[in-house]
């Protein structure tokens, strides 16, 4: 079978893809649509083989990696799910407190590439949280798909308590310096951008690809903001323009990048959306962000 190319795949894929990800469309109705495209060589079994995310071959940084401990906690989270499981990490070898990271879940839990992206975060000299906001239903099933359907059930104002309790966890963590600051991607960007509107104390947020808050809401960020875009990603950019008019307009210290030609989620490697160019500078300058506002 020829294997496929992203470069072989219609946008209007990427897109369709996107609105099923989102709840837009469930399973069926997502392959109806998504055989319209299986012409000439390409299959629908083919399609969604390689549209569907890939775990096996894609983690940057092994749960075993010798230069980490990477191990999974309970913490409490009273307002929110009562007990949540979160991954983490941080460097084997700690001569003094370091600064802490929350990394926020997309809409289906702690998947491996959200863990592996808490793993490279503790790589760059970090302790790092990675919560599974799925954790009162059993947690993250093992699949994307099931994933989804478990976090439309959760109320995403409790979720969001769950990942403030994280921030509380961490910043009193023995090996974290009380200097926090946030990542997340998709509804974890949403999140990022909440956490900066509830926590004055955040030190620093850095959303991918995330919903803005209202208006009335984003006036209380003080947390610098480091906001993250696909250029391709229509839905979440509509509400930049007046999410940035709030941000001038209060003063509030803020970086934004949108990078060109880019799907929403091209950070994850795990699916064709994926676009390395953007995914290595857009973490690069994370880190860098991370480094410049939190205390080392």
């Amino acid at each position: 079978m020829k294997s496929i190319k992203k470069e072989d795949i219609d946008q209007e894929v990427f897109d369709l893809y996107d609105d099923y990800a989102h709840n837009k469309l469930n399973r069926r109705q997502f392959v109806e649509k998504l055989s319209l495209y299986a012409v000439g060589g390409l299959t629908l079994p083919s399609l969604l083989s390689f549209i569907s995310p890939n775990y096996l071959d894609t983690l940057l940084v092994k749960p075993d990696d010798p230069t980490l401990d990477s191990d999974y906690i309970i913490y409490d989270s009273p307002k929110g799910g009562g007990e949540i499981k979160g991954l983490l990490s941080k460097p084997k070898k700690l001569n003094k407190k370091l600064p802490g990271i929350v990394v926020v879940h997309e809409n289906r839990g702690l998947n491996p590439y959200i863990e592996d992206v808490g793993r490279r975060a503790a790589k760059e000299g970090f302790v790092s949280l990675a919560p599974d906001a799925l954790t009162p239903l059993g947690g993250y099933p093992g699949n994307d798909d099931d994933g989804r359907a478990m976090q439309k059930k959760r109320d995403r104002n409790k979720m969001l308590e769950d990942f403030i309790a994280a921030y509380n966890y961490l910043k009193t963590h023995k090996n974290c310096n009380g200097s926090v600051g946030v990542v997340g991607f998709c509804f974890g960007g949403w999140i990022s951008n909440m956490m900066a509107v509830r926590l004055p104390d955040l030190d620093a947020a850095v959303p991918y690809y995330g919903r803005q808050p209202e208006a009335e809401d984003a006036v209380k960020i003080q947390a610098p903001l480091l906001l993250q875009y696909g250029e391709l990603d229509k839905r979440v950019n509509a509400g930049w323009p007046d999410f940035e008019k709030v941000l001038k307009e209060n003063e509030i210290e803020y970086e934004a990048y949108i990078y060109p030609g880019v799907n929403h989620g091209f950070h994850n490697n795990t699916t064709p959306r994926y676009d390395k160019e953007a995914a290595n500078l857009s973490w690069e300058r994370t880190i860098s962000f991370f480094r410049k506002h939190l205390k080392a």
